[in-house]
This record gives structure tokens, sequence and C-alpha cells, in this order.
């Protein structure tokens, strides 16, 4: 190295910072030992500023644009240094860039579920996520209070500080506000305005400016949230009559498309069985719902339930049908001998018609009517 470099070496006349990063705040000009020559170029770029240092001590401050150092635009650097005169000559300071661009995308949420008190619900603990932006607003007093004399600071590096904020000033926030539980998902907008009111004047006393806070998503436990897929549940099924005779209806033609070789007729029978018993099912729902009773006993598995009084059927006899006939009528025909197990019958439900002995529930009827007499 010749005596003209080394000379040329220990002074700066070249201060700048081409930012290639996406996420450092503050870079500190590597001036080593090196002295910065007077009259040197500053360059300053957009979202960023220049300030200068010294010995701690906080001295000019520069926006975007180029200047020529001189004792002229560094006016308190001038003065601590006690130039007097214009006195022209190197200096050593401290350069720090400090960008001022957004920082956009950065995650907040709650580590741990945060207990809130619910008009409806009583204690209840929530999560929240979401994401905020902010940027350097005031460059001294975020170097003074954050950044000190650290050569590089990072978004990283002040993170963890931000998101606390956003954290434990939000959910306080949303526990003043007294939006109900089940209400927060359809308040988001307003519930991010009551948080980014609350923690902004924090982020201020930093040098920093809070630009926007999101709330994606507040959630329940899952216990909590099980709870309530129930609750919603029992609102869908609304009257449990209804539902009761839903479920016997079911349930009888279920039962009727395993009867076997009646199953036509069992299916028909089971539809219309199904109504009747449901209705009775929803009665007896509601009584006990009242009155605080406990439902009756189910009778034994091996016993055929009775034949519910509305049910009819139709007879034909000697090619003409008469009815509907209900169960005493039934009986009286057995009786004279006008109905038999031969004899053609049809109820609601049946696709057509059928044998009596066909129908179930009419083969309870013939075990008591005794066989014809013998001829002599």
């Amino acid at each position: 190295m010749g005596l003209f470099d080394k000379l040329r070496n220990e002074f700066i006349d070249i201060i700048e910072w081409v930012d290639d990063s996406k996420d450092t705040i503050v870079w500190k000009f590597p001036r080593y030992q090196n002295e910065i020559k007077m009259n040197a170029k500053l360059t300053v770029r957009e979202s960023q500023v220049a300030v200068f240092l010294n010995e701690g001590t906080i001295a000019d401050v520069f926006s975007p644009g180029m200047y020529t150092l001189s004792t002229q635009n560094m006016p308190i650097l001038s003065t601590l240094k006690g130039w007097k005169y214009g006195f022209n000559s190197s200096f050593k300071a401290d350069v720090f860039f400090v960008s001022t661009r957004q920082f956009v995308n950065q995650k907040w949420g709650t580590k741990n579920p945060v207990m809130l008190r619910d008009n409806e619900f009583g204690p209840v603990r929530l999560r929240a996520f979401g994401s905020y932006a902010f940027k350097v607003q005031e460059a001294g007093a975020f170097l003074k209070i954050i950044a000190a004399t650290n050569p590089t600071f990072t978004v990283e590096d002040i993170n963890e500080q931000l998101r606390n904020l956003a954290v434990s000033r939000g959910m306080d926030a949303i526990a003043e506000s007294k939006i109900p539980v089940l209400d927060l998902a359809a308040n988001y907008d307003e519930c991010s305005q009551i948080i980014f009111e609350k923690i902004k004047p924090e982020f201020t006393e930093l040098g920093l400016e809070l630009t926007k806070f999101l709330i994606e998503n507040i959630s329940l436990p899952s216990e909590v949230e099980a709870a309530l897929d129930k609750r919603s549940s029992m609102g869908i099924v609304g009257n449990l009559g209804a539902y009761a005779q839903f479920q016997a209806a079911n349930a009888m033609e279920k039962s009727a498309e395993n009867t076997g070789s009646g199953g036509i007729v069992g299916a028909g029978l089971g539809v219309g069985l199904g109504a009747s018993i449901g209705s009775q099912m929803g009665g007896i729902f509601q009584n006990n719902s009242i009155q605080g009773n406990p439902p009756p006993p189910v009778s034994g598995a091996g016993a055929p339930p009775p034949i519910p009084a509305g049910i009819s059927f139709y007879v034909a006899s000697n090619n003409q049908q008469s009815g509907p006939h209900n169960l005493e009528e039934l009986k009286s025909l057995i009786s004279s001998g006008q109905l038999t197990k031969d004899t053609l019958v049809w109820t609601t439900g049946m696709e057509t018609w059928a044998s009596a002995d066909s129908a179930d529930v009419l083969k309870s009827l013939f075990d008591h009517v005794p066989p014809p007499l013998p001829r002599n």
C-alpha cells in the first residue's frame, strides 16, 4: 500500500447505507478508527434517517437527501465539538442509520388462555391471535430507549416486547369493552380498534408508531366449544315432542323392513303406527317435563304392543268394500264370521290389499276366535 493510499484511508468521505434486508431497524456505519472528513458526502435514502452521536449524546439528525457535511449543517455537533469560526477539520462521530419503513405482518398471540368474565357464561378462557404493523416515528428517542449503541438492531430484537404489549393490554381492553363472548367474532373490527387505541400510546413512548392492529381469531377452549355445539344442536332440534315423533317413525320403518314375509304390510303399518305412537311419546315428554315425573316402564320384550285405537281397516267381502272399521268393529266382524284370516284388508300405508292373517296387527284378534263347529 502506497503512502497516498494509507493517508486516503485515514479519512471517510462517503457515508451511506444500502439496506438489502427486510427486518433491520438500526444499522451503525462502520467508522472503526477512521475519522470523518469535513465536507464528506452523506446520502440518506427514502425511508431512512441518519443520526450522529457524539460520545453517546445524540447530535444532528438528517432526513432523506444528500448532504455535504460542514459546520453549517451540523450545528449541534459543532457546538458539542467546540468548533468556532467555522473550524474545518476531520472529526470522529458515531453515525446510525434508522429505517423508517413500515414493518408489516408482525404476528402476536396469547401463549396461554386469558381468563375473562362474561355476562352469559361467567368466567371463560379465551385465546386470540392476529397481526400488527409499526414503524419508527422518533429515531432519536428509539435509539436512546431501545437500540442504544447496538451496531445492528432488528425487528426480532423488539418483537417479543411488542407482542407482550399487544396481548396484555389488548386482552384487558377486550374485557373492559364488555362485548359478549358469542358476539366477539362479529366484532373483530371493533375489538381491533379498541386494542389499537389502548396500546398506541405505549408504542409512542418507545419512539414507534403503531400503524395497524388486526385480530384474526378469538377462540374458546375445546371443551367449551363442544358444550356450545350441543347447545346449538338442541336449538336446531327444537320441540322434543316433534323430535320423539321423528325418532319413533324411523324406528317403526326400520322394524317393518325386517319383518320378512309380511314386509309390505308391516311397512305400511309402521308409517301409521309411527305417527300415532310418536304423538303419544311427544305428550309423554311434554307432561313429564312439566310435572317432573319419570317416563312409564317399558313393557317386556316378548309381548307385542297393544293395537292403537286410531288404526282402522277397510274390509273386502263379496267383492264389496266396507269401512273403515275401528278395533271394536273388527272384533264384531270376526265374531260374526264376516272377517276371516283370508279376508282381504287394507289400511293407510299399505301398497295393496292383503289377507287379514298377513297383517301382524290383526293376528292377535284371531287368537281368541273358536274354530268352526265340526259337521255331523
